[in-house]
């Protein structure tokens, strides 16, 4: 990640999901034009995952599985 792409992703700010509850297990999700970051929550200064936009569509879409 580039200190460019690091700097746009804490600018546009972090969300997680309303299922996460209150326990913070959770991972927090921050999009950018062509990047979408990934980071654990209980550890907001750890590294971050990045994804093209469309493997992250995908894998949000995809079915659970068992």
């Amino acid at each position: 990640m580039t200190p460019t792409t690091n700097a746009a992703v804490t600018m546009t700010g972090w969300r997680k999901s309303s299922h996460s509850g209150d326990e913070g297990a959770c991972v927090e999700v921050a999009v950018v034009p062509g990047i979408v970051a990934v980071r654990d929550s209980k550890d907001p200064h750890g590294p971050l995952l990045t994804f093209p936009p469309s493997a992250w569509t995908a894998f949000a879409e995809a079915p659970p599985t068992r």
